[in-house]
């Protein structure tokens, strides 16, 4: 039989087990304990019947005037006698007998002590020289019936005591692994990207050293982590300045040179520099979703955020390119601005470079704090949908783009606990494409 494995279903398992196996083994010990104890008693009871009967038998048999003559007892009033005796002499005449007494069960006398026949246990004795004897018999049934009930009475309650302890042990096992569990529900509770120690002080001693283990690795989780943003967000902070005095040098030798292969060539590096400078703005982007602090102290009105963003991208578009939509009351949240601000750029500048140029990309913040950015376009598989929130994954062949700006959102979506959803075609349409995000937001009703 394989264990269960569940530790407090193995515990109360195999306590119980144990529990009810030494209840057993100490029921029947002392049941053929108690069962030696009433031989003893009852023997001697029979002995000591015996002894008792036999002078009043030989008072009564010496003064008798007919010689030889049976003589039965009668009953004084109706009783269940367990002990019969008879009494004969020395040719093995009956003189006596009690009033239930069967001579049929009464073997032939053989000298004083215990005899035990198929039915009866037995007991001889007898007096003057052996011309008076008596026997008296039990029943071995009777002795039986009293083994019987005694070994009910030790076994039922153990219908009673063995569920109760069994439940003692379940409640008691429960209410002992209550730390474990609360602990468990600690760590399961945590996000993906939190790596504090899991508070375990209130452990049971025997799992504080997994408890201790498990905070270890999550500090050096943690610092692995740490590690690997703090260089992409360093790298990405220190190629800025080259890649910016690049740009500049590439358009000075556009400017200077009289040559268009050369000019050419040169333009072409400018876009590339300018493509590596999108690329390491993502990566900072990405470095401060995946590890700084999204949610404030304080609250902030998103529409504003939105608003701002919105108006920067749109400088270097055609009038009504972007169609901003914003509820009429604020929508506050404690949301960092600056995460909101990288979420949002990611979001309309994505739609802006992959939608149709003819149609605006609609961006809609409700009061609820949804976020919605569509535009149009084609449709676009299901399988591609599920890719593109994939680092360096871009949803077309054009190189234009660095493929992390849906990383990006999806990362700060992860971290305030919330889901980026992708939908292609857009809703209420036919075609186009829309990424829609739930933020936190005030609740206005407290």
């Amino acid at each position: 039989m394989r264990l269960p494995r569940s530790l407090q279903a193995r515990l109360g398992l195999s306590l119980g087990v144990l529990l009810t196996v030494l209840w057993i083994a100490a029921a029947s010990v002392t049941s053929l304990v108690l069962r030696g104890e009433i031989d003893e008693v009852f023997d001697s009871s029979l002995q000591e019947t015996a002894q008792r009967l036999l002078p009043l038998a030989v008072v009564d048999i010496v003064g008798r005037e007919d010689d030889g003559v049976t003589q039965r007892l009668g009953a004084i009033r109706a009783h269940e006698e367990y002990f019969t005796y008879i009494v004969r002499d020395a040719e093995g005449r009956i003189l006596l007998q009690s009033h239930a007494a069967d001579p049929a069960v009464f073997p032939a006398y053989d000298g004083p002590g215990f005899r035990q026949t198929a039915t009866h246990r037995i007991y001889n004795d007898d007096a003057l020289q052996g011309t008076i004897r008596i026997t008296v018999a039990e029943p071995l049934e009777h002795r039986a019936a009293v083994v019987r009930e005694i070994q009910m009475g030790l076994g039922l309650p153990l219908l009673i005591v063995v569920p109760l302890a069994l439940l003692s042990i379940v409640v008691a096992v429960r209410a002992s692994l209550a730390p474990l569990r609360r602990f468990r529900e600690r760590l399961d509770a945590r996000h993906a990207r939190d790596m504090s120690p899991v508070p375990g002080d209130d452990i049971p001693s025997e799992i504080a050293p997994v408890a201790a283990t498990l905070n270890r690795l999550l500090d050096r989780l943690k610092a692995t982590f740490d590690a690997e943003r703090s260089f992409a967000a360093n790298a990405a902070h220190e190629l800025r300045t080259p890649l910016a005095g690049a740009i500049a040098q590439a358009q000075r030798l556009q400017s200077e040179t009289r040559d268009p292969a050369a000019a050419a060539r040169a333009a072409d590096i400018e876009a590339t520099l300018k493509r590596l400078t999108r690329t390491s703005e993502r990566l900072m982007q990405l470095a401060r979703a995946e590890g700084g602090q999204l949610r404030l102290d304080r609250s902030t009105d998103l529409g504003i955020v939105l608003r701002i963003v919105v108006e920067d991208i749109a400088r270097g578009l055609a009038p009504g390119r972007i169609a901003l939509s914003l509820p009429p009351a604020p929508v506050m949240s404690d949301l960092d601005p600056d995460a909101f601000g990288i979420l949002c750029r990611n979001l309309v500048e994505n739609a802006v470079r992959h939608g149709a140029q003819t149609a605006p990309v609609e961006v809609r913040l409700s009061e609820e704090g949804e976020l919605i950015v569509a535009n149009e376009g084609p449709v676009l598989p299901v399988e591609t949908l599920d890719r593109l929130t994939t680092r360096f994954e871009r949803a077309g062949a054009s190189p234009d783009g660095s493929g992390l700006g849906l990383a990006i959102v999806a990362a700060i979506a992860d971290r305030i606990e919330s889901r980026l959803v992708l939908r292609s075609p857009r809703s209420g349409a036919s075609s186009g494409f829309e990424a829609s995000i739930k933020v936190p937001v005030d609740d206005l009703t407290t």
